[in-house]
């Protein structure tokens, strides 16, 4: 992991953390447990704990960026029967690494805060969902729920208290779409991985029908930190309405490659110079700032952006997961894009019809004309089909499927129309000779 920090910030998650310091001893040598001793032993009501989380601005880290305190005020307390909460650690979005560095670096920030939330919404069981392909950071977690449990932190009457929490850590099968909330339901119950139609939302009919909050792994984390320090310091080190630091997961076309956490509210330019600047000095032509459902945004637009929710909205993306993908100016938009389509191709679960026949349309048509087999008519049909699945799928894969293609398309016209008339790429090796990859994936075309 590469860790760089400014001397003005401070990291609430990824401080320092390193080789085997993840274990409960140094947890608790670095103040860990500590909120959560605070909120047993002073009596904190869970009613205190929603409303310091609302004040504190904290947004769902995981990519649609919910108020966290709001969430928590859904579930219903005073529910007779079982409650769920889970945590989604099923880190799927090409570009993002950061919930898995949590958990192999500081899983029992991750366990804290889940108890925490677990009182603050009167529930006895959790899960926390690890994605499929990160054994690892699985093992890593079992070890510290182990660690955790020794200690007297979960189970029954923690602390001495009259408070029982049951966490238990489910691999999952590395499905992208296992990371939609209501999927990763199904996922954990062994069904099938698809999305359930909403409403009913988890908070009333959740994990086994019964009610459910579901934070991301990153969400969880900054709320001991919150507890410590109240809300409002969490809210001053971001800005209004974008509380706290978070951890942005760089890539591409940088010097150093990592996670990065930073006040929200920090300029790109600044995270970029964290991150060493261009890679060999080359200039920078277009970011992904959100992970790779976001809109791309030309280079000179996000040299202007603050890492926000809302100064991202306003360059025409959204912040997403915080996986900032960077590309210089080698880098072809047709052939980037193509590999995105060809993800979300892949991964659609198939339920709805425009999400299982659109993705595979927009690929074919984006291989084609990175092939030079493209037509000018090609462009505005791309477009069509982005809108016709765009907004009318079950869950927001068909989103994240047409929202690059409509963003690639509007912002890098110029080089889509240079694959068609030339038969070739206008920048990067492809543009020396005829467009010829013997290493992509090809499909027969429709």
């Amino acid at each position: 992991m590469t860790s760089l920090h400014n001397r003005h910030i401070k990291p609430q998650i990824l401080a320092g953390l390193n080789g085997d310091n993840w274990r409960l001893a140094d947890y608790v040598s670095r103040g860990g447990y500590q909120a959560l001793k605070k909120i047993l032993t002073e009596g904190i009501t869970p009613e205190a704990i929603i409303a310091e989380l609302k004040s504190s601005a904290l947004r769902g880290r995981g990519g649609a960026g919910f108020p966290t305190g709001l969430k928590w005020s859904f579930m219903p307390r005073q529910f007779p029967g079982q409650k769920y909460l889970v945590c989604n650690s099923d880190e799927g979005e090409p570009g993002t690494f950061k919930d898995r560095d949590i958990l192999r670096y500081n899983p029992h920030i991750l366990i804290e805060g889940m108890a925490i939330a677990a009182y603050a919404m009167g529930v006895s069981v959790g899960y926390n969902y690890i994605h499929g392909e990160i054994w690892a950071e699985y093992t890593r977690f079992e070890e510290a729920l182990e660690e955790a449990r020794a200690a007297g932190f979960l189970g029954d009457k923690i602390l001495g208290s009259e408070f029982s929490f049951q966490l238990h850590g489910f691999h999952g099968y590395g499905a992208y779409i296992c990371g939609e909330e209501t999927a990763l339901l199904e996922s954990l119950e062994g069904k099938k991985g698809q999305p359930r139609f909403k409403p009913p939302f988890p908070a009333s009919f959740g994990l086994y029908g019964k009610p459910t909050t579901i934070n991301n792994t990153e969400t969880f984390a900054a709320v001991p930190w919150i507890i410590m320090n109240g809300g409002a310091a969490f809210l001053e080190v971001g800005k209004i309405n974008n509380g706290g630091t978070k951890i942005f997961s760089i890539s591409g076309d940088v010097t150093y490659p990592g996670n990065y956490e930073i006040p929200l509210g920090t300029s790109f330019a600044t995270l970029l110079e964290l991150a060493g600047g261009m890679r060999g000095g080359k200039k920078i032509k277009m970011v992904i700032p959100g992970g790779s459902s976001a809109p791309v945004v030309p280079g000179n637009i996000m040299m202007q952006t603050d890492m926000d929710y809302d100064g991202i909205a306003k360059a025409g993306s959204m912040l997403g997961s915080g996986a900032v993908i960077v590309m210089d100016e080698t880098r072809c938009a047709v052939k980037s894009l193509l590999r995105l389509s060809y993800f979300y191709f892949e991964e659609s679960c198939g339920q709805c019809t425009p999400c299982r026949e659109g993705t595979g349309w927009m690929y074919r048509m984006i291989h084609r004309i990175e092939h030079g087999q493209g037509r000018m008519e090609d462009l505005d049909l791309l477009n069509s089909i982005a809108d016709n699945i765009q907004g009318r799928t079950i869950c927001a894969l068909g989103d994240a499927a047409a929202m690059p293609v409509r963003a690639f398309v509007k912002h890098y016209r110029d080089e889509f129309a240079y694959h068609i008339e030339n038969k070739r790429c206008l920048v990067g090796p492809g543009a020396a000779a005829h467009a010829h990859h013997s290493d992509d994936l090809v499909l027969e075309t429709a």
